[in-house]
């Protein structure tokens, strides 16, 4: 069975499903939530540059164990504080905690972020690998923040395009 064609504008582009509805876009607007993620989001990047830096830094020299370690404890707290915080707004927002259509996708994702990140912790508190080998479980756990970022941040971006948003 085929699937049925997407709509398509003047241009012969498909048309794009808006990502907030009017009311969800007025308690996006309206929830403090929003600015408690806008702050979040970028303070956590902060945390990550930094955290990153001494990661590599342990790696590339085998200096600097103990800083690298607690940067990666900082940024996993800054991740589930999003992460928490997150949920709120979308519940605010969409009327659920988790996986909104709109954002399905970049929760689903979100979910091997932090898997990821608490395998960390658990390998940490247990000592169930090695210097090296938590610096390389952090450094995969990193990878898959960045990705997760970049499909948050091709949201906002989208959500600027919408409409809505141009009327």
């Amino acid at each position: 069975m085929k699937a049925p064609p997407m709509p398509a504008n003047r241009q012969n582009l498909p048309i794009r499903t808006p990502l907030y509805t009017a009311a969800e876009r007025a308690r996006r607007d309206a929830t403090k939530w929003t600015l408690v993620q806008g702050i979040l989001a970028p303070l956590q990047f902060l945390v990550f540059a930094v955290s990153l830096t001494l990661v590599l830094r342990y790696i590339l020299t085998g200096e600097g164990y103990e800083a690298a370690t607690v940067s990666v404890v900082v940024k996993t707290g800054f991740l589930y504080l999003i992460m928490v915080t997150g949920a709120i707004w979308e519940k605010v927002v969409f009327g659920q905690y988790l996986l909104a259509p709109a954002f399905f996708w970049e929760d689903i994702f979100s979910f091997a972020v932090i898997t990821l990140h608490t395998a960390y912790i658990l390998a940490l508190w247990t000592g169930a690998l090695s210097p090296l080998g938590l610096m390389v479980l952090a450094l995969t756990a990193y990878l898959t923040y960045v990705v997760n970022a970049a499909q948050f941040i091709r949201k906002l971006r989208l959500a600027r395009l919408d409409p809505a948003v141009q009327a």
